[in-house]
């Protein structure tokens, strides 16, 4: 699928028109090249503007044909597998992978907006990332070394939980020898078996949903369990009785800071079941980590986190549901590997590669930040 950036625009125009005869297939396949090409980090479809390129942070039209209210479906439902295009008949939105003739291969998000279909596409890496690519701080790497407990990681969409997830699970594999089982919603990175066995199973082809998944996989004998979101109550449950239990459990939160991926766990079940939900919790909990990526000037973006590493004092907190000592337990436990995100951020102002103004902007605790710094 190679296409001349030269004639790219052309080319659209010309299957957008449907001067070249083109099926909703082609011109899937001509949006995808351009993509590719171009290295975008996502193609958007929107009714009233043309196929949108994300490309390091800017929108870049692809040619001057608009969209209309059926061109997402009709390019995208074909290519969709059967569950994903019920998906998108019962609710109005589905998410899912494809792959083009070429091999490359991506997350599909089709939805609808002001009555019309749209969709969000972002091509996926051929290759899954090696943890030190991602420079996170290098105390993350301890996540893999653990052998039992449930691992949270939290951050807003966007920040890369998927990615870590993704990269945790190939250090495992090329060092240890281990049965790992990942569920995920779409399958985003494709592991290949190396030292360790690594299955995967896709919500929606290889399951019903995750919580079916998830039950299913502790009956495999597996080591590491990765769920690729915890969604409901139902996979909580089973995803906490995994890690006292022996298992390896990653999964990742829609959240911001590490008492509030704690409080999301405890809050999704009912009132009366809370209070033994946190006790579970605190049993459970091997590590939580938040992440979040911050744009550095000239469009790329800069990874900070915040790790706690479980001690008894956090679990206490965790059990009495005083989560707002968390972040003092992070300080206590530095000698065993956590650390706060004010030292994430004041590392990379150090390095030069965040501004001391914007580090303290995005600080949980600004003064703390401060004193890291010193004087401006």
């Amino acid at each position: 699928m190679s296409v001349d950036p030269a004639n790219l625009d052309a080319l659209v125009d010309d299957l957008n028109t449907g001067t070249a005869r083109a099926s909703a297939g082609d011109r899937l396949a001509s949006w995808l090249a351009a993509a590719v090409e171009q290295g975008a980090n996502d193609l958007i479809l929107v009714a009233g503007s043309p196929p949108t390129l994300r490309v390091e942070g800017r929108l870049v039209p692809l040619g001057s044909t608009i969209l209309d209210g059926d061109d997402a479906a009709d390019a995208l439902l074909p290519a969709l597998a059967p569950h994903a295009r019920r998906q998108y008949a019962d609710a109005g939105i589905a998410d899912a992978s494809l792959r083009d003739v070429d091999g490359s291969r991506f997350r599909v998000n089709l939805h609808r907006e002001r009555g019309r279909a749209a969709a969000t596409i972002r091509r996926l890496p051929a290759v899954v990332p090696r943890l030190a690519s991602l420079n996170l701080p290098a105390g993350v790497e301890a996540l893999t070394r653990l052998s039992r407990g449930l691992v949270l990681i939290g951050g807003a969409t966007g920040s890369g939980k998927t990615t870590t997830l993704a990269a945790l699970v190939n250090e495992i594999n090329l060092r240890d020898e281990r049965h790992i089982i990942t569920i995920e919603d779409p399958i985003e990175y494709e592991h290949p078996h190396a030292r360790s066995l690594v299955e995967q199973v896709e919500v929606g082809i290889d399951a019903p949903d995750f919580a079916t998944a998830l039950r299913a996989a502790l009956r495999q004998a597996p080591d590491v369990i990765v769920v690729g979101e915890m969604r409901d109550p139902e996979t909580m449950k089973v995803a906490l009785a995994a890690g006292e239990t022996g298992h390896l459990v990653f999964s990742s939160l829609h959240t911001t800071d590490v008492a509030s991926t704690v409080a999301r766990v405890g809050d999704s079940f009912p009132l009366e079941r809370q209070n033994t939900v946190r006790q579970e919790l605190a049993m459970a909990l091997a590590a939580v980590m938040t992440q979040a990526l911050i744009p550095r000037p000239g469009g790329a973006r800069v990874p900070v986190a915040e790790l706690l590493l479980m001690s008894y004092g956090a679990r206490q907190h965790v059990r009495k549901n005083a989560l707002q000592h968390l972040h003092q337990e992070i300080a206590i436990t530095r000698r065993n590997g956590s650390f706060s995100l004010e030292e994430s951020l004041a590392t990379l102002v150090r390095q030069g590669a965040l501004d001391r103004h914007e580090a303290i902007a995005r600080a949980h605790h600004p003064e703390d930040l401060q004193l890291l710094l010193g004087p401006s």
